[in-house]
């Protein structure tokens, strides 16, 4: 059954006006709301004295040249914030109904995928959606969380789930601890613990979130080398110049031909990592979305069939 809007009882209050409220709270001023959204400061400073008239409570105070919210300003502006969120999802959902197909897929993708398996996936939506222009990006650590966070993609590989989201397994990456065969580590002979690593330089992948990046892994090194990509921390290692934990399917050809060697460490020479596919925003996943969902899946289990094939 479907629950009637009591027309008796219409909201006194608009989106608009906590809209733009949260503006104000946002960017710090009634000046600043404006210049962001390209209005009057007086046509937002009308809004939301409209606001707190209606509901007959102060919501924001001034504290310096700050506009701060009250106790009862910060208890409704979070619940509003959900109402805008909700809205937003609804229009998107029109849009998408409205097209079919989407015109366009965002997949963000941590970069400890499998490379391989990835571009087969891409190619593979190339043939099953042509009209869909596919965007891929490769993130690093929190990068996949913000994205999921802001609702940035339609699609998210990533190695953690934030707090409010579901995600499925997909596989899990093994990184291993490598370096060059010529690197002084190995001139030691003998099994390696973490204080024998300390004096070398580590190879470090950059976070490539903005909002709350993190660290992962081992990072006990005096000295390290920060990269920006799981490319060009292998390139460093390769040439000598670094140590790394890297994925085993980025290092299993280098380490077949000898250009690259397993570190012997007593403990931590390999860790698993998890890897999770999220759907942001379940209900604006379009047709070429669920493909895209579905070649992920399919592609994990056909690698997991041929493992136990062979």
């Amino acid at each position: 059954m479907i629950d009637k809007v009591n027309i008796s009882r219409l909201p006194k209050t608009t989106l608009e006006q906590w809209a733009l409220l949260a503006a104000v709270v946002d960017r710090g001023g009634f000046a600043q709301a404006a210049a962001a959204l390209n209005r009057s400061q007086s046509a937002v400073s009308y809004s939301v004295a409209g606001l707190q008239r209606a509901l007959g409570l102060p919501l924001l105070v001034i504290e310096g040249r700050k506009s701060v919210l009250t106790a009862h300003g910060r208890t409704l502006l979070t619940r509003a914030r959900s109402l805008l969120k909700e809205l937003t999802t609804l229009e998107a959902l029109s849009a998408t109904l409205a097209k079919g197909w989407e015109p366009e897929l965002k997949i963000v993708v941590d970069a400890a995928f499998p490379r391989v398996r990835l571009l087969k996936i891409i190619a593979e939506l190339q043939v099953s959606c042509p009209g869909t222009q596919v965007q891929l990006a490769d993130v690093v650590l929190s990068g996949a969380e913000e994205a999921i966070a802001e609702g940035s993609a339609d699609v998210v590989i990533t190695s953690k789930v934030p707090a409010g989201f579901l995600g499925d397994w997909l596989l899990d990456v093994e990184f291993q601890a490598v370096a060059h065969p010529g690197h002084p580590l190995f001139a030691l002979d003998r099994e390696l613990s973490p204080e024998d690593l300390v004096p070398h330089v580590q190879a470090v992948i950059r976070d490539s979130g903005t909002l709350q990046p993190r660290d992962e892994g081992w990072l006990g090194a005096a000295r390290r080398f920060t990269v920006s990509s799981m490319d060009a921390s292998l390139a460093t290692v390769m040439a000598g110049l670094s140590y790394a934990w890297l994925p085993e399917h980025v290092v299993s050809e280098a380490l077949r031909e000898g250009k690259l060697r397993r570190l012997p460490l007593l403990v931590g020479a390999s860790r698993q990592v998890a890897l999770q596919i999220v759907i942001p925003t379940p209900v604006l996943l379009g047709p070429a979305g669920r493909m895209a969902v579905e070649a992920f899946r399919r592609a994990v289990r056909t690698r997991a069939g041929a493992a136990r094939r062979t």
